[in-house]
């Protein structure tokens, strides 16, 4: 059994930059954290492999293919592999991602703005 919390250690960056965390690994997932500020960015990429975005807290607007939508505390968002997407930060958000255990949290972290 693993555990984890979202709301333990959260640091929101001083700099323009999200926080990211892996919280939990899975035989099949990756659990990530990420934290971000009014005004931080992640710029447009893609996940080699399907993706889950849950809003623990906060607002964010959520590009899908050049199409903008709000995110609010609640909303989860499912994407298949290699779809081009977004985030710009509308006030303190906790975000949980889910990706597979394929997948790098190198490649999380390159796209921070």
């Amino acid at each position: 059994m693993n555990t984890a919390s979202l709301l333990e250690n959260i640091t929101y960056q001083e700099n323009d930059k999200p926080t990211v965390s892996v919280l939990l690994k899975t035989a099949n997932t990756k659990e990530v954290r990420i934290v971000m500020k009014k005004g931080q960015l992640m710029k447009e990429h893609k996940a080699p492999y399907p993706i889950i975005i849950e809003m623990f807290e906060g607002e964010i607007h959520f590009g899908v293919e050049g199409n903008k939508r709000i995110l609010k505390k609640g909303d989860m968002i499912a994407l298949e592999a290699n779809v081009p997407h977004d985030l710009s930060c509308i006030e303190e958000s906790i975000i949980r991602l889910s990706i597979s255990v394929l997948d790098k949290i190198e490649r999380v972290n390159h796209v921070i703005a």
